[in-house]
């Protein structure tokens, strides 16, 4: 059986390579009582908590619109400097199986979407998953634990991604639609593979 761990994923977690169990993360309080949300969710904030599942359980995690929402440094309590982004980078590729997906997906550097929502305190580019990929991955410095394989990283058209089972040709045509008639792409796709270390 195949498990997917979609992160940030309020009420309706995706589930892009159709794994055949979701589960879900987020910070929001979801009466389990009153919501018949048919997957398995925690309650956690990523920003200072790990993900609450064990080492090498799933075969695929998303992060839809997710990343850019956890801070890349912050000072705790106690005067220590933490890296929240290097940590969530870290738990993704300890909960993914060998060879397991990470699907990203997130506005981007320099266009106004990175900017305009108010919650968004990490700024992605088209460059940022340099420090996560390749056999010596340049984030271990800072305390990135893992490493991924590129797979693919491009600008993409949100709707392109929230349906990786469309045909090609409406992707061509949105992502046309998208440079023409919008000003281009605002968002960056990241799709990895975890290395095993």
């Amino acid at each position: 059986m195949t498990k997917h761990l979609d992160l940030g994923c309020g009420l309706k977690p995706r589930n892009p390579y159709g794994a055949d169990a979701t589960y879900g993360c987020d910070v929001r309080d979801i009466d389990l009582a009153v919501e018949k949300i048919g997957f398995d969710y925690k309650r956690v904030n990523l920003v200072v908590e790990p993900i609450p599942y064990p080492d090498n359980f799933f075969d695929s995690v998303s992060a839809f619109d997710f990343l850019e929402h956890i801070p890349r440094q912050m000072v705790l309590p106690n005067g220590e400097v933490s890296n929240p982004f290097i940590n969530i980078m870290s738990e993704i590729h300890r909960v993914l199986v060998p060879g397991g997906r990470l699907l990203a997906f997130t506005p981007a550097y320099p266009r106004v979407e990175a900017f305009t929502d108010p919650t968004h305190v990490n700024f992605i580019t088209d460059q940022t998953h340099e420090y996560f990929v390749g056999p010596q991955p340049s984030g271990a410095m800072y305390g990135f634990k893992g490493a991924f394989e590129v797979l693919q990283v491009r600008w993409e058209a949100p709707a392109n991604v929230y349906d990786l089972n469309q045909p090609s040709w409406r992707k061509t045509l949105r992502r046309w639609h998208r440079e023409l008639l919008r000003g281009g792409m605002a968002h960056v796709l990241w799709e990895f593979a975890a290395i095993q270390k």
